[in-house]
């Protein structure tokens, strides 16, 4: 299950803008309740998310918090200030780690790639193990998920 976290409360201050990919128990707020006690308000803010944006799982978004284009989110990253466009960020609180053509470019420097074969529902036992065994070789590989 995803259960991924959408402030229900307020979640017409919550914008989402194109190619956007919400890995699992990621929480996105729009509200911070911490001044009620002392108060009796909360505060609120809006959250926008810009174009070709990856957040990681487990990340937590805080409100009044602008995500530009081309961003990566790193898995667990707390953002509590705006990301600027073209940037891998993480941690907590989330610091910029590169920018995004250099992420690609790491990306695109791995040379173990897996096909179709070794998607879910395809992959069969035998290509489990291979996958396995083949990535004790290489930290890294690359699951091409396009059906052509």
């Amino acid at each position: 299950m995803n259960k991924v976290w959408i402030d229900p409360g307020h979640c017409w201050l919550i914008e989402f803008g194109d190619n956007v990919t919400i890995a699992p128990r990621v929480t996105i707020l729009a509200h911070d309740a911490s001044p009620q006690a002392f108060r009796n308000v909360t505060k609120i803010g809006r959250v926008m998310v810009g174009n070709n944006v990856f957040i990681g799982a487990g990340s937590i978004i805080l409100p009044g918090i602008t995500i530009g284009n081309n961003v990566v989110i790193g898995a667990g990253s707390v953002v509590a200030r705006d990301i600027p466009d073209n940037t891998v960020v993480a941690g907590n609180p989330c610091k910029i780690i590169m920018d995004i053509e250099t992420y690609l470019s790491k990306v695109d420097s791995i040379s173990l790639h897996f096909d179709r074969e070794y998607l879910l529902p395809f992959i069969s036992a035998d290509n489990k193990k291979r996958m396995n065994n083949r990535l004790r070789e290489s930290r890294f590989g690359l699951l091409v998920k396009r059906l052509q």
